[in-house]
């Protein structure tokens, strides 16, 4: 992790929360191998295990139609509390893929388990690229045998790029937590770029901690970090078939998360914190992104701001407008008028990075060399307010750029 981690303005770094470098906790280790799935040699197999035998764990899965085999073996095959390691791949999503895919994921399951000397209910599993291609597990016995033979505490940045496709930059954080009742630390890994809008979330994401966590508090805090965080984002639209967010907790600290304490309030604005950027760096990686958004819009009904936050940062006007810094209020204006058909006249307001630019409806004199300044930025706010009040939410979003057009025009050829 980088010494600049928390770079961007929405999501601010807890006082008691600081950079611990790399590694992960205490009773964790990781490490990659070649699998043969790419080819070339690359690292294309990550294994993270936890050495703690009474772990508690928490996940979130992808609400698609379409789920992957190893979505629906983690899902319906683990003990989903108790599950102390994960056995992940890339280049090949398993999704798609029948009878067949189950029992691939199924076996990768038990390699994983006999090596490290778990049930294969504890050892969760997940793939990432290609969807509708059948995976071949020709290399994949021996890669978990070298992935095994090398775990160490260190391997976090291996396992990383071991689940990394389309990504430019590795998403990962280690930082160390200061809690009433002593000091933790909190580690994650994450993949995505392209093919991100959440039903919950769209990528892969493994958390781990060494604090003590009840099931019902691991549960509790990953749920509500997640809607904060990646239930926030898009890239394009498009919800993925393997989503899967973990946590994992040793315990090994000795430190007690006791549930409704200050030690629970504290640990959870750490991993919200965490999971945030670790979103927000998803955005900003984009598939060639150069800019990315947020979208605020207030009003009178849950529904409506929902519908029209996402109206917006889906928008290819909108989002290609970002890219290229216009500041075209228009573009804004026409989603949410796209996304609420049938009431007009809509007395919205619109302002971007602060500058009003339309008050009820109508535009307003504003400073436009002070707006296309505002909009040069690599992060650019948007504000949009609708009648009545009590209701507000947000979405963080990419700009729409001609290096996504070319990634996903050239994804398999």
């Amino acid at each position: 992790m980088s010494p600049d981690f928390f770079a961007s303005r929405w999501a601010q770094r807890p006082a008691h929360v600081t950079d611990a470098g790399h590694g992960l906790p205490a009773g964790f280790r990781a490490a990659a191998a070649a699998a043969g799935i790419k080819g070339g040699g690359a690292v294309d197999l990550g294994l993270l295990v936890c050495d703690a035998q009474d772990a508690v764990s928490a996940a979130r899965y992808t609400r698609s139609g379409v789920l992957a085999a190893p979505v629906l073996v983690c899902r319906d095959e683990t003990t989903p509390n108790a599950m102390r390691a994960v056995v992940a791949n890339s280049g090949n999503a398993n999704a798609a893929t029948g009878p067949a895919g189950v029992q691939a994921a199924r076996a990768m399951q038990r390699m994983a388990a006999g090596e490290i000397g778990a049930e294969p209910g504890h050892v969760a599993v997940a793939s990432t690229g290609v969807i509708g291609v059948p995976l071949a597990l020709d290399g994949f016995e021996d890669a978990v045998a070298t992935a095994s033979a090398a775990l160490h505490r260190g391997g976090d940045e291996a396992f990383n790029e071991a689940i990394m496709t389309t990504d430019a930059f590795h998403k990962r954080a280690s930082l160390e937590v200061q809690l009433p009742s002593g000091t933790v630390r909190l580690s994650a890994q994450a993949k995505g770029a392209g093919m991100i809008e959440p039903a919950f979330a769209t990528m892969l994401c493994f958390v781990q901690t060494d604090a003590a966590l009840e099931p019902e508090t691991a549960e509790l805090l990953l749920s509500v970090c997640v809607q904060r965080s990646f239930d926030r984002i898009s890239v394009d639209g498009q919800l993925s078939t393997n989503d899967t967010v973990i946590l994992m907790c040793s315990g090994e600290s000795g430190v007690r998360v006791a549930p409704e304490t200050e030690d629970e309030l504290r640990f959870g604005e750490a991993l919200d914190a965490l999971l945030r950027m670790l979103a927000i760096m998803i955005v900003r990686d984009g598939e060639g992104a150069r800019r990315i958004g947020r979208i605020v819009v207030r009003g009178g009904s849950a529904e409506v701001v929902e519908r029209c936050a996402r109206a917006t940062a889906n928008s290819p006007l909108v989002k290609t407008a970002l890219h290229g810094a216009d500041p075209n209020w228009g573009r804004i204006a026409q989603s949410v008028g796209a996304a609420l058909r049938g009431t007009a006249p809509l007395m919205l307001d619109i302002a971007i990075e602060g500058i009003t630019v339309c008050a009820g409806g109508i535009a307003v004199p504003y400073d436009i060399t002070a707006l296309n300044a505002a909009a040069a930025g690599p992060e650019i706010e948007y504000e949009v307010g609708l009648p009545g009040a009590g209701f507000e939410t947000e979405v963080l979003f990419s700009d729409l750029s001609h290096e996504y057009v070319t990634i996903n025009a050239e994804y398999t050829t």
